[in-house]
């Protein structure tokens, strides 16, 4: 099964790095965090990846020159630099002919991956995302007045579940996407969704985004 990275995106939130390189070659504890990515996929046997990129994309493209991967065929596909994901995603169509994986190039999670794969498979849908809690931001206060009556730090628990990435999808997705400037997570899951074609596999261990520099530490904290 061919696994897709979204690695195109210009990354604004976290410009003290993304001023010279993309977001996916940002590193956690020196490594990028596309390479953490790949390597979770590698710990499951998915070995054939497309990595669809944009912004700075001479900069993966350089390090996979120099860098080899065993046992793993790395396709590096150019899908323009100001193409939205939905449109990404289109533009890698002629090399997704059978269910595939995706996920973005700025998160990490410990997710079964073939747990995800057969829970797909069972339910027939079109499209699987894994739900995950957000993790905890803020403190909660409920204020009467000037008098604050409640305080307690958030956690995860008080949120609801969120689009974590890592999909299962299978190619009749691409009858929705209509070009460059559509977002994957807008109009085409929408329109799925009504047709009750978009399920979630609910993954309650570790996963964390990358957005900004507090993002990274944290990562960084986990990954040790």
């Amino acid at each position: 099964m061919k696994v897709v990275i979204l690695a195109g995106g210009l990354g604004t939130r976290l410009s003290e790095y993304t001023r010279t390189i993309p977001k996916p070659m940002v590193p956690i504890n020196k490594v990028p965090i596309l390479i953490h990515i790949i390597n979770h996929y590698r710990k499951y046997k998915f070995n054939n990846f497309y990595i669809a990129v944009g912004y700075k994309s001479n900069v993966i493209k350089n390090y996979f020159k120099k860098k080899k991967i065993k046992n793993c065929k790395i396709n590096i596909v150019d899908t323009g630099l100001n193409t939205m994901t939905g449109g990404r995603l289109k533009r890698l169509r002629k090399f997704l002919n059978k269910t595939f994986l995706l996920t973005y190039g700025d998160g990490l999670s410990n997710i079964n991956i073939n747990n995800l794969v057969k829970f797909h498979k069972k339910s027939k849908k079109m499209v699987t995302l894994t739900a995950v809690r957000p993790p905890a931001r803020f403190g909660a206060i409920d204020i009467t007045g000037k008098i604050v009556k409640y305080f307690r730090e958030k956690n995860s628990l008080d949120t609801g579940w969120i689009n974590g990435g890592f999909f299962v999808i299978e190619p009749s997705i691409f009858s929705f996407i209509k070009g460059d400037k559509t977002y994957l997570e807008r109009e085409p899951f929408s329109k799925i969704t009504k047709k009750k074609q978009l399920i979630a596999f609910k993954h309650k261990g570790f996963w964390q985004c990358m957005d900004t520099l507090r993002d990274k530490e944290i990562l960084e904290k986990k990954i040790k």
